[in-house]
């Protein structure tokens, strides 16, 4: 497909700016303690809003949209501030629709970073407050949360669906169209995204626009281009959150290559610009942890677990623990994972994916196989494909799990990923045919020789047991 340069506009240069027709219009000012967040599902991204923080005639908050600024980008200390402004604001003003519209965004992101879904709920409550206010032939700004909601819940066809409906009202909502580049991502359609994130980038060019250029990029194959894209982001960014939400995306990016020192400096960053950036503290825990400094990487996601006991989180940091022998607990970690599923589910969260992953490395095996279909049924990704590929693999079904293993590692869209590697690798293996399982196995080492602290130590088992170097 052809490949284009992000419009990078400089932030400092969009303040004011106007819109073309049916776009928004006029300055926008916030200040950061006083933002609002909104989730647009696992990877990576999502777009938020918030209140100006300057005082009304009545000398209160007042909540007005500042959809520049991506959730991930905000303490968790802003978006409680926040949501307790416009919880205020609304006793005081229960008809101003666009705040009911921020509530529901900000419910939605605190939801996702704490773990807690039983906030949906509330979220969609606000939502259709504001919609009882302003039709939704008039409010993008509830529809696109709507979108971010559905995809905080797994549920990306709905996302998809919401944030076109939210395009339909207003074709130039940021968040909208960040919400329909996440939506078709995650559903597989990698294509599409590429489209879509091109016409992001021509109707509403900034960092939140840019960074999931950035991941469309590395989904494509191209990691390289991936980090040139983040690093003229950067050069954008100019604000502590911003700078926190960008340099954490080039640490990752480093991290999934093997770089690690060059993550940590990353993260490193980050930290310096918002010292309780979450993100940053999980990613520099990994990166010890990829490099042996297990006592640093315990106290980093021992603390981001503390505060967001998500599965990725409580997985990575049991796992960290059962390769330095704690067996007890890294069962800890494992069981907070079940635990939290259940709750999940209740609240209409589709957990499918995770508990695949988890279950198929340490727990019930049958359970993962069901997970896996479910969510393969729902959406065809690659990660997805590699899912379905090892809870088959734990279920002895290495035949049907190689050809998901190979859809997930193959040329298009090109996706480089160690685990993915790896469990093609082990898959391979089972089956007999040591000469791939070599090739795969190395191949994910030497992406990324540290991607899991217990799955990198088995392939390295496995390579010495067949006669490959590790």
């Amino acid at each position: 497909m052809p490949v284009r340069k992000p419009r990078f506009v400089p932030r400092r240069h969009e303040r004011g700016r106007e819109r073309p027709a049916g776009g928004p219009r006029g300055p926008r000012r916030w200040r950061i303690a006083a933002l609002l967040a909104m989730a647009v599902g696992l990877t990576a991204t999502s777009v938020a809003i918030g209140a100006d923080g300057g005082p009304d005639r009545a000398g209160r908050d007042a909540p007005v949209l500042a959809a520049d600024l991506s959730a991930e980008r905000l303490a968790a200390g802003d978006l409680g501030r926040g949501i307790d402004a416009l919880r205020r604001h609304l006793r005081e003003q229960p008809k101003d629709a666009t705040g009911w519209s921020a509530l529901g965004a900000a419910y939605v992101e605190q939801a996702r970073t704490s773990g807690d879904p039983t906030l949906y709920p509330r979220a969609q409550k606000a939502f259709g407050r504001s919609l009882g206010l302003r039709p939704a032939a008039e409010n993008d700004a509830a529809l696109a949360g709507r979108a971010a909601r559905a995809a905080a819940r797994h549920d990306f066809t709905a996302a998809l669906s919401e944030a076109d409906r939210a395009l339909r009202v207003n074709p130039y909502s940021e968040r909208a169209l960040c919400s329909r580049v996440d939506a078709l991502v995650e559903l597989g359609r990698y294509d599409e995204a590429w489209r879509a994130v091109e016409l992001a980038d021509r109707r509403r060019p900034g960092i939140p626009v840019f960074t999931r250029y950035a991941y469309v990029r590395e989904l494509l194959g191209d990691a390289k281009g991936a980090r040139r894209v983040l690093l003229r982001a950067q050069e954008s960014a100019s604000t502590p959150p911003d700078v926190a939400y960008v340099a954490t995306s080039l640490g990752h990016l480093a991290w999934s290559q093997g770089q690690y020192a060059r993550a940590r400096s990353h993260y490193a960053t980050a930290l310096r610009a918002d010292p309780g950036y979450v993100p940053a503290r999980e990613g520099r825990g990994r990166a010890y942890a990829a490099e042996g400094d297990t006592k640093r990487a315990l106290g980093d996601l021992e603390e981001v677990v503390r505060r967001y006991p998500l599965p990725g989180q409580l997985a990575a940091l049991g796992e960290l623990h059962e390769a330095a022998g704690r067996r007890e607990r890294a069962e800890e970690q494992y069981g907070l994972v079940r635990t939290w599923t259940p709750l999940a589910r209740a609240h209409g969260v589709a957990t499918d994916l995770e508990s695949a992953l988890v279950e198929a490395d340490h727990g019930d095996a049958a359970g993962a196989l069901k997970a896996a279909r479910a969510e393969w049924s729902r959406r065809e990704s690659v990660h997805t494909a590699d899912a379905l590929a090892w809870a088959l693999h734990a279920n002895g079904e290495d035949r049907r799990a190689l050809k998901y293993a190979t859809r997930a590692t193959a040329q298009k869209p090109g996706y480089r990923n160690a685990s993915f590697l790896f469990h093609r690798g082990m898959i391979e293996h089972a089956l007999g045919d040591d000469r791939a399982a070599r090739r795969h196995l190395r191949a994910a080492l030497d992406l990324n020789p540290g991607f899991s602290p217990t799955g990198a130590r088995e392939a390295r088992t496995v390579l010495n047991r067949i006669g490959g170097p590790s």
